[in-house]
């Protein structure tokens, strides 16, 4: 699709892009990008860090949040696979 040109559904056409050109996904450039939209980027900006480390949970944690959000093959990731798939969603 071409740059700026997401639909509707995307509130921060700038906002979403720079977050895909940094590598984000989809969705996780949607959700960001209409939030700062909605909210103000400052107030998103101050939003986040509320969650601990994933280095400090356990293997079956991780997977299970993974689960949560959808991540495919989770079941044959190891530690550091799981919390890179989770951190990039």
């Amino acid at each position: 699709m071409p740059r700026g040109q997401h639909g509707s559904s995307i509130k921060d056409d700038k906002t979403y892009d720079a977050l895909r050109d940094e590598g984000a996904s989809k969705e996780k450039a949607a959700r960001i990008a209409n939030a700062s939209a909605r909210d103000g980027k400052k107030a998103v900006g101050r939003r986040g860090g509320k969650a601990g480390d994933y280095e400090d949970w356990t293997v079956d944690k991780l997977r299970e949040r993974a689960a949560e959000i959808g991540i495919d093959g989770r079941s044959g990731m190891r530690k550091g696979e799981l919390i890179k798939a989770l951190r990039n969603h």
